[in-house]
């Protein structure tokens, strides 16, 4: 079986929460017990049992988005394709639903397709990403295999006690890693975009970013790869230049 949660909600505006669950449980052949269940556990999982009477043009939009979600994953679908579910939500509607598909996810005879424009959605509920820029594929893998294969820098991000401590590491940072680009100063927040080859061998690094976090009694700080995000932002900055070399020179005229 299949389960659809479309870009825009498809759903009736004179008809109630409960009774759009209801239609599409009897649809998808689903026993009137079982679909009872169903509506009840996903109407938990979402928060939506407050909410179950009400009609659909009378339901604020986070809550018809996660009712479109709801409606694609009645009758245990083995296939789920999701366009964009979380398009609308708050960062715990959000939660709530990549909750929900990684409950689905357990059985490892179900599978999601999921398009999204977030990143971080992507990172936290996929095995395998495929990034598309201007409507081109321009990359297919693991999300380990696209930071290391296109993510070219690390990303350091250090909290100082202090604002009064920012002078201080920063010079502490450029001494550690020469080539370091500071992306970043917020308050007691620090970012650095750190070549790779800059921060080879890992063990050294690591080695004085402790020796830094002792001296300055720094509260806490990471090093990692970059995110899928800035790996997204690398790959629209290939696709521009790869455009402008190949744009004939008239194109350039006419710009």
């Amino acid at each position: 079986t299949l389960g659809y949660c479309p870009q825009e909600n498809a759903l009736w505006s004179n008809l109630t929460m409960k009774e759009h669950l209801e239609i599409f449980a009897a649809i998808k052949g689903i026993r009137k017990d079982d679909a009872t269940m169903a509506i009840n556990r996903i109407s938990q999982a979402l928060e939506l049992r407050g909410h179950l009477k009400k009609t659909k043009q009378t339901l604020a939009a986070g809550l018809t988005r996660k009712l479109c979600f709801a409606l694609s994953t009645l009758g245990n679908p083995t296939l789920m394709l999701l366009d964009e579910p979380t398009t609308g939500l708050d960062p715990k509607g959000k939660r709530q639903v990549w909750r929900a598909i990684h409950t689905m996810l357990q059985e490892k005879e179900e599978g999601v397709i999921l398009t999204t424009h977030h990143m971080e959605e992507a990172e936290v509920l996929c095995d395998r990403v495929a990034i598309m820029v201007s409507g081109q594929l321009r990359c297919l893998g693991s999300i380990q295999y696209l930071k290391s294969k296109f993510g070219k820098n690390y990303l350091l991000q250090i909290k100082v006690k202090g604002v009064e401590q920012g002078d201080l590491v920063n010079t502490q940072i450029l001494k550690i890693f020469p080539q370091a680009a500071r992306q970043e100063r917020i308050s007691t927040l620090l970012a650095y975009k750190i070549p790779i080859e800059d921060a080879l061998p890992l063990s050294r690094a690591f080695a004085m970013l402790e020796d830094a976090k002792q001296h300055f009694s720094l509260e806490e700080y990471s090093f990692s790869l970059n995110t899928l995000e800035q790996v997204f932002l690398e790959l629209c900055k290939e696709h521009e230049r790869d455009y402008f070399e190949s744009a004939p020179t008239s194109e350039w005229r006419e710009l």
